[in-house]
């Protein structure tokens, strides 16, 4: 990953405002207003899908990150853009826009809450 890479990224991301770029997993994190919407992986762009924004990205014939678990293959929620949204700012907007639209809405969905021992030791012993 070079640095003119990164650098190309926030130039195609200007028109939505300042995207930061965190080093991770090999990578980057990509980051709009504190909130994580992109990835970059061994010089691939993925950007945050969700059930409202996942028809457009299948349209557009993209595909998600998925990487080798202990197991078995693990598909995250995000998906490369269309090659020509990576040609121009102006290309590149309305998927920037999609992924950031996600990222809000998992920063804004409800927690679910994970049963404490106590909670689950009492309803299997109901």
């Amino acid at each position: 990953m070079t640095d003119d890479f990164i650098a190309h990224l926030q130039d195609l991301f200007a028109s939505v405002g300042a995207v930061q770029a965190r080093r991770m997993f090999g990578g980057h994190g990509l980051y709009f207003d504190g909130l994580m919407f992109g990835l970059v992986i061994e010089g691939v762009l993925y950007l945050k899908v969700d059930d409202g924004n996942r028809e457009a990205f299948t349209a557009a014939g993209c595909s998600p990150f998925v990487y080798l678990g202990q197991k078995k293959p693990i598909t995250v929620s995000y998906w490369t853009v269309p090659e020509e949204a990576m040609e121009t700012p102006q290309d590149m907007r309305p998927w920037a826009q999609r992924g950031i639209a996600a990222a809000l809405r998992k920063a804004n969905a409800p927690r679910k809450s994970r049963p404490t021992k106590k909670r689950a030791k009492k309803a299997k012993d109901d």
